[in-house]
């Protein structure tokens, strides 16, 4: 049974925590530097970056989290997750912290507001069956993309998911979608 952690600071864990279980993994809540002990793999849930990226300082999980994805631990991070794993966010905070594990430049909110919020099809590399319904709530926009990452997911030739060696982004929630096809295709890989 693969053991994943879920950075439980702020943001949506509990769906996270129910797709992991429904297919065989033990999730569990990452809020201290100790709670990455013994897990494989981490997901950086969605919610609001900047306070995430105060709470990663605070709690003293950035450094220890930093150095789990120098070491290739497998990431899988959604929405706020994304803006958190990328190399450059091009409107956030001077104060705002990301990993810098993805080489994409991101834009926060930039498929518009909560109310702007939809949900669309997308066809995902690597997936087989139908599209994914992908689910986007004040979702970042990828406006820049280097050379070593894949981008394995689009809506509006815009990248909405990518991936980086171990390290896996979505600029949308799959957690709310009901198919786990995502999350199955993220253990596959640890």
């Amino acid at each position: 049974m693969h053991k994943i952690g879920i950075l439980a600071l702020q943001g949506a864990v509990g769906r996270h925590a129910d797709a992991l279980s429904a297919l065989g993994a033990a999730a569990l809540e990452v809020r201290g530097p100790d709670d990455l002990d013994g897990v494989e793999a981490l997901i950086l849930p969605g919610g609001e970056s900047t306070t995430m990226s105060k709470l990663l300082v605070t709690s003293g999980l950035f450094d220890p989290v930093a150095e789990r994805l120098a070491g290739g631990m497998p990431v899988f991070g959604t929405c706020a997750g994304m803006i958190l794993l990328s190399a450059e966010i091009l409107d956030g905070r001077p104060d705002q912290r990301c990993f810098g594990a993805v080489d994409v430049a991101v834009r926060r909110n930039a498929f518009g507001r909560q109310v702007d919020s939809f949900e669309a099809p997308v066809d995902v590399d690597g997936l087989d069956g139908a599209s994914f319904p992908a689910v986007f709530i004040r979702a970042p926009v990828v406006e820049r993309v280097g050379d070593g990452v894949e981008v394995l997911a689009t809506i509006d030739q815009r990248p909405v998911l990518c991936r980086q060696g171990a390290v896996t982004v979505a600029a949308f929630h799959p957690e709310l979608s009901g198919d786990l096809r995502l999350h199955q295709l993220f253990l596959s890989e640890i």
